[in-house]
């Protein structure tokens, strides 16, 4: 037995050797060392400690040394060795390159089974090596640029509405969801049991369409919408007419559309002229996700059109109605936070 290491703290050293024995996010070995490293500060002999703290003597004798030695740091473990790398640098920038600049004879994008066989190394070594620099080969995002020589202005003119809208005014997201199917499958739906999904055959029978108009409004959220057999101009102006009948007379009406030809017509632009509250902002080509209303048709078709049934367009146009006026029973906006300069 050699001589008992001597423990001396500061006060500095015993209030993070006591935070660091009760901290819950603190290993059980470090908290025990700590405790160990307290009481032999306190007086308490080998023997005693091992006793009370439920360890062996021989621990005890080594962490009171070590703090003795080296102090908070000597309470951490020492690195281990482990087995040395068997991928190099080299190795890493070798499949990185490889990745990002050549594709394989027999494929448009390499596979971890592709490139293993390329570099020689391992599909899982691939693998890791492609996680650790964010490198996903089989995955592709699509885009869609505007080629629209007013992109710039509109994007500002949209956006600026969004975000800042006019005073005594009202902001509408208009826009068609055309072709709406009444869709029905052919076997019915076998509902959901415990352990097994909803089941529906893959095929369906078409029974008509139908064409849904919405303004959404940005503020309340509240949307005014109408269905229609036919998808025209005649259409468009007597949902604007809805419209006209829904707002108030003493606000103006801002209206964010698409460029479709229905919305340009002359029969439009002569209504637009009987209308002077009326103003629309066109979004630029190829940019529908600037209207929210988009955002909308989105709930509407994955909250109840794409999994619904409906054996006629009466149905489907009936369903379409309850869900909307279920909406506009507790209507929530959705709130835009890019400016035109982000985008």
């Amino acid at each position: 037995m050699g001589r008992r290491a001597e423990v001396v703290l500061t006060a500095e050293d015993r209030e993070t050797l006591e935070r660091w024995a009760r901290r819950p996010k603190s290993s059980q070995a470090l908290a025990l060392r700590c405790r160990i490293v307290l009481a032999a500060a306190d007086g308490e002999n080998t023997i005693d400690i091992a006793d009370r703290l439920g360890c062996g003597r021989g621990t005890v004798s080594k962490w009171r040394g070590r703090f003795a030695e080296h102090g908070l740091d000597g309470l951490h473990d020492d690195p281990r060795p482990g087995k040395p790398r068997t991928i190099t640098d080299d190795d890493v920038e070798r499949v990185i390159v490889k990745t990002l600049e050549e594709t394989p004879a027999n494929a448009t994008h390499w596979s971890t089974r592709s490139m293993a066989a390329a570099t020689g190394m391992s599909q899982s070594a691939v693998s890791r090596i492609w996680r650790a620099f964010g490198l996903k080969p089989h995955l592709v995002d699509e885009f869609k640029l505007s080629p629209d020589p007013q992109f710039i202005d509109k994007v500002r003119d949209v956006v600026g509405l969004y975000l800042n809208p006019p005073d005594a005014a009202v902001v509408l997201c208009v826009d068609e969801k055309t072709q709406v199917q009444a869709l029905d499958r052919t076997a019915p739906v076998l509902p959901l049991i415990p352990g097994t999904p909803e089941r529906r055959t893959h095929d369906y029978v078409r029974n008509g369409t139908t064409n849904l108009y919405a303004a959404l409004d940005v503020a309340s959220g509240n949307v005014i919408a109408d269905l229609t057999p036919r998808h025209r101009s005649e259409e468009f102006r007597r949902f604007l007419n809805l419209i006209d009948r829904t707002v108030p007379d003493d606000l103006d009406v801002h209206i964010v559309l698409d460029n479709q030809s229905t919305h340009k017509t002359p029969s439009i632009q002569r209504w637009l002229i009987r209308h002077p509250r009326f103003h629309l902002h066109f979004t630029p080509t190829y940019s529908s996700w600037l209207n929210l209303v988009e955002r909308w048709f989105a709930e509407l078709t994955n909250k109840w059109l794409r999994r619904g049934t409906h054996r006629s367009v009466r149905e489907l146009t009936a369903s379409i109605r309850t869900w909307i006026t279920s909406w506009n029973d507790d209507p929530k906006p959705f709130v835009w936070h890019k400016t035109a300069d982000e985008i």
